[in-house]
């Protein structure tokens, strides 16, 4: 039985995470909250969940050890990013009056514009941006297979990352302005929306991580 890592770095509210994590995990995976670097070292999977402000959850990771495991892991074993899990993985955060990041992969988080015009329909388009939106995947990937592009997933932010690269891209979402709503490279995929909390497709999208070997691929 392999183990699945759920980082908890004091901040996260996991609860809804790890249910998701166990309902699709069966007898094959264990599932486990992790709050020290050698739990998370010895998984062989892990999930970085995050909520609240980049400030915060960097300071965090330092206090609790976390930074470099979480750079190794994200380079040696399947790795998956949530919202704030996302943000984290890129360069530097606008958020918190600017915020030096993990810097996995080159790139920056911006702030979406306040007082956004209305969408096409007539409809607010506020800040934070909450609820379902579809996402349009770039390419295909064993994490995403099954889940058809367009489909709805939920999101709650008012920040959102522009990775240097395009390509890292997996999906994108069109709020105000389109972003990047998914990241993949290597061992990592990264969403910033909520799988735990986005029904069917969420819980489909991590059952594909947790069968998902990257180095077969």
């Amino acid at each position: 039985m392999s183990t699945v890592a759920v980082i908890d770095y004091g901040s996260s509210n996991l609860r809804s995470v790890v249910k998701a994590l166990e309902t699709v995990a069966g007898d094959r995976h264990q599932v486990v909250v992790a709050e020290d670097a050698a739990t998370v070292a010895n998984a062989d999977r892990v999930v970085f969940p995050g909520q609240g402000a980049i400030g915060g959850c960097m300071t965090r990771l330092v206090d609790h050890g976390l930074v470099d495991v979480i750079r190794e892991c994200a380079r040696t074993r399947p790795f998956f990013g949530i919202c704030l899990g996302l943000q984290s993985l890129v360069t530097h955060s606008a958020e918190d009056g600017g915020t030096d990041c993990l810097n996995l992969f080159p790139g920056e988080v911006r702030r979406f514009p306040d007082n956004p015009p209305p969408a096409a329909d007539g409809s607010p388009r506020k800040i934070p941006h909450m609820g379902w939106n579809q996402v349009k995947w770039t390419r295909a990937h064993p994490v995403t297979h099954g889940i058809a592009s367009d489909t709805r997933f939920y999101f709650v932010h008012s920040y959102y990352v522009v990775p240097q690269d395009p390509a890292l891209t997996l999906g994108y979402t069109d709020y105000i302005q389109p972003f990047t709503a998914a990241l993949a490279s290597g061992y990592v995929i990264a969403t910033q929306f909520h799988p735990e909390k986005s029904a069917h497709a969420g819980l489909k999208l991590l059952e594909n991580f947790l069968s998902w070997n990257p180095t077969a691929a």
